[in-house]
C-alpha cells in the first residue's frame, strides 16, 4: 500500500503524466492509463477515479481536447489529444519537475555521500 507522501506525489503528477503520454499520440482513457503504467515499468497506475477528473480539468483549461471516435462494431469512445497550450504547459511542468528533482537529489545525494564516509 502506498504511503501518504507517495499518494500526494502521484496526485500532484497526474496531469503532467497525462500530458506527457498524449504528446506521443491521441488516446482514449484506458490507453492513457495503460501507457502510464507501462512507461513507468508498472510503478505507477491510475484508476478511473483519478484519471477522468484530471482529463476533465485538462480539457476545461484548454490543455487537451476530446472527440468521440467510433471504431467498427465496438462502442464509441472519447479520444483525447494535447493542444498547443497543453504542449506549452507540459514543457513548463517538465522544467519545474527537473528543477525540483535536482534540488531533492542534491539534498538526498549529499546525505548518501556523507553517510558513506
Amino acid at each position: 500500500m502506498a504511503s501518504t507522501s507517495e499518494q500526494q506525489l502521484k496526485k500532484g503528477s497526474t496531469q503532467v503524466l497525462i500530458l506527457a503520454v498524449l504528446e506521443e499520440a491521441p488516446l482514449h482513457g484506458y490507453a492513457i492509463a495503460k501507457q502510464i503504467k507501462s512507461r513507468s515499468d508498472d510503478a505507477l497506475s491510475m484508476g478511473e477515479g483519478a484519471l477522468y477528473p484530471a482529463l476533465k480539468d485538462l480539457e476545461d483549461r484548454g490543455f487537451v481536447v476530446s472527440e468521440w471516435e467510433t471504431a467498427g462494431a465496438g462502442p464509441a469512445r472519447k479520444v483525447y489529444s494535447i493542444t498547443k497550450s497543453g504542449k506549452g504547459e507540459l514543457f513548463r511542468q517538465q522544467q519545474v519537475w527537473t528543477s525540483f528533482a535536482n534540488a531533492i537529489d542534491r539534498i538526498l545525494g549529499g546525505r548518501r555521500d556523507a553517510e558513506s564516509v
